[in-house]
């Protein structure tokens, strides 16, 4: 309890006793224990077929609007009630899968995925900062990270665009 204490502590949010440090590889365990019973809830309570977590973030797949409105109303109420959580308002949507699904920084459609626009951006004024202000062992690691992260999508372009732009063509 002292080392689970310590950890939490370590960390400083602009809200007192709200969050983790998210960098530190525990509040991945600890996220994955506490959302345990929101996974529960959704499995065996809501029988959602197609329901995916990661994290804090989740996507629920289905093709009647009607039980997903309805559902969305049960997980606000078992988020509040039970795990004192709310959802994010700018977070939560209802959409069809021509419009995509936005989901962990990829929009996802059902052939193929691209990069969040916010998400390109983010990653590209970080390469932008990383290679004014790091040393080149580390940039190589940043740029080679980038690049998995790419090659999961369909991001043929903007690979493209961080090994002309950021690598010594390694």
């Amino acid at each position: 309890m002292w080392l689970v204490c310590r950890i939490v502590s370590s960390f400083h949010s602009t809200k007192e006793n709200v969050g983790l440090p998210l960098g530190n590889l525990t509040s991945q365990l600890f996220v994955n224990i506490y959302m345990n019973e929101f996974d529960q809830f959704m499995k065996h309570k809501l029988k959602a077929k197609w329901y995916i977590r990661y994290s804090d973030d989740f996507v629920i797949l289905d093709q009647d609007r009607e039980w997903l409105e309805l559902v969305l109303v049960n997980i606000q109420t078992f988020l509040k009630e039970k795990l004192h959580l709310t959802l994010h308002p700018d977070k939560v949507s209802i959409k069809t899968f021509a419009t995509g699904v936005d989901f962990l920084g990829w929009v996802h459609f059902p052939d193929y995925r691209v990069l969040r626009t916010t998400t390109k951006k983010r990653m590209l004024r970080n390469l932008e900062y990383k290679k004014e202000n790091t040393d080149p062992e580390k940039m190589i690691s940043t740029v080679r990270s980038y690049l998995g992260m790419l090659s999961h999508g369909n991001a043929y372009k903007l690979s493209s665009l961080v090994k002309s732009r950021y690598t010594d063509h390694d």
